[in-house]
């Protein structure tokens, strides 16, 4: 009889080697081995999984390593079957010896008034952050600093575009500060709102006041700080601000949608000090990540989205933010007509444009057609004229696709502009790209290249 414990470890170690430290941690840390059986010459082994996200993607994408690996250990073929099952010893132990912050509805209580006095969102935490090679770096720092305030790395400074995860990052530090020492004092704000509290400690001579409430901070997370670049008296308070936190071993951590050396308008003295910790870069998420993120937020929100859902929305939607939103238009859909989640309503949901920030990203059509055309090396007389051949049909296709979703171009325009085609015939191009998106890697490639193209 095979020790379970010791195989699925020693296998586990196997596949460490294997896989990056970020998809080790996300996907496989919380499985487990719940039982082997010898049949034939061969192990049957079957392997629990926390949730049937978790489950589908191993047994998707890792089979195979994880079935080489158990070979290793065991010295025999071995067929795996996976199931959904918490670890019963993971839990027994967690049960044991909760959180004493934790114990007392009181307790609870204090940790809630903290963190809305210090401005941070309760669900910004490093336990529902999806981690993959797209940000693996910049949530080892943000770890690291949040088990060590003002040590580790002072300023963390991390910079990426819209909607990756920076100020969810941001708060998750926050948020284990708190937990800690709920007496500690710790602040979120914007640049803009710091800008503000100047101005009104100007008019109102109340700047000793201002001063008092950012540079006696334990830990101060400042979001957007490139838009303070250009304002000399913002600069200036935000230098002294710096040099007065940190100097009292207080911990500063920064985003921006630009690493400091390029951000202009900048005084070269607070950049010099932004440059002096540690400066990390969130890039967008890859598929697995915005499915990852997906079925995140999807269980927050309570909705019981199943795979295939999961991997449309991942697919056809390109930043957490927008994941969002189009999560909130299924549950606006769901409560005002009272409908179930099918393929379908996501699929028309997908088709009509995912807002940000309650408006349509606006680019210039004539740029995404020429991005098409450069991809792809064809004519746009070709792409917008009559051809049906597949290496012009498809590019067309993805053409009406991006008008239609990313730019929110409405069906009978999208149709005057590729070639004066009926709106029935864009309805079928974006039902078949977001069909295509959901399980054709070469297609998700090549509509990410063509977006970073425009």
């Amino acid at each position: 009889m095979q020790d379970i414990k010791s195989t699925w470890h020693d296998t586990l170690e196997i596949i460490k080697v294997s896989v990056s430290p970020a998809i080790f941690s996300t996907w496989f840390s919380q499985t487990h081995l719940i039982k082997i059986d010898e049949i034939n010459q061969r192990f049957l082994i079957e392997i629990g999984c926390p949730t049937s996200y978790i489950k589908n993607f191993i047994e998707t994408r890792y089979f195979g390593l994880i079935q080489d690996s158990a070979l290793k250990v065991l010295g025999k073929p071995c067929d795996l079957t996976f199931v959904v099952k918490e670890n019963p010893v993971r839990e027994k132990s967690e049960s044991k010896s909760p959180s004493p912050l934790f114990e007392t509805e009181e307790n609870s209580e204090i940790i809630t008034r903290a963190l809305e006095k210090a401005k941070i969102r309760s669900n910004f935490t490093f336990e529902n952050f999806a981690v993959s090679g797209s940000n693996q770096m910049a949530h080892a720092a943000a770890l690291a600093v949040s088990e060590n305030l003002g040590n580790a790395y002072n300023p963390l400074f991390i910079w990426g575009g819209v909607g990756v995860g920076k100020t969810h990052l941001m708060g998750a530090v926050g948020n284990v500060a708190i937990k800690k020492n709920p007496d500690l004092k710790v602040l979120f704000c914007t640049s803009e709102t710091f800008t503000n509290d100047i101005i009104e400690g100007i008019r109102n001579k109340t700047t000793q006041s201002f001063r008092d409430k950012y540079r006696k901070l334990d830990l101060l997370l400042i979001d957007d700080i490139q838009f303070i670049a250009g304002k000399d008296t913002a600069q200036e308070e935000f230098f002294h601000t710096f040099n007065a936190v940190t100097s009292s071993g207080g911990q500063i951590i920064l985003t921006s949608d630009r690493p400091p050396s390029e951000i202009a308008k900048l005084e070269e003295r607070l950049r010099s000090r932004f440059e002096a910790g540690l400066i990390v870069d969130v890039a967008p998420p890859d598929f697995e990540l915005r499915c990852a993120i997906a079925q995140i937020k999807a269980k927050e929100r309570g909705l019981a989205l199943d795979m295939n859902q999961i991997q449309m929305i991942a697919a056809n939607v390109d930043s957490a933010r927008k994941i969002e939103g189009t999560l909130i238009k299924i549950m606006t859909q769901l409560m005002g007509k009272k409908v179930e989640i099918t393929d379908e309503l996501i699929e028309n949901i997908i088709g009509r444009g995912v807002e940000t920030n309650g408006k349509n990203i606006k680019k210039d059509p004539a740029s995404v057609i020429d991005a098409v055309c450069h991809y792809y090396q064809i004519g746009k007389r070709s792409l917008l004229g009559d051809s049906r051949s597949r290496p012009i049909a498809r590019p067309r296709q993805i053409l009406m696709y991006i008008l239609r979703t990313d730019l929110g171009i409405p069906l009978e325009e999208v149709g005057r502009i590729v070639g004066g085609r009926d709106h029935t015939t864009v309805m079928h191009a974006v039902e078949k790209i977001t069909q295509l998106a959901t399980t054709n890697v070469q297609i998700r490639e090549d509509m990410s290249k063509i977006k970073l193209g425009i």
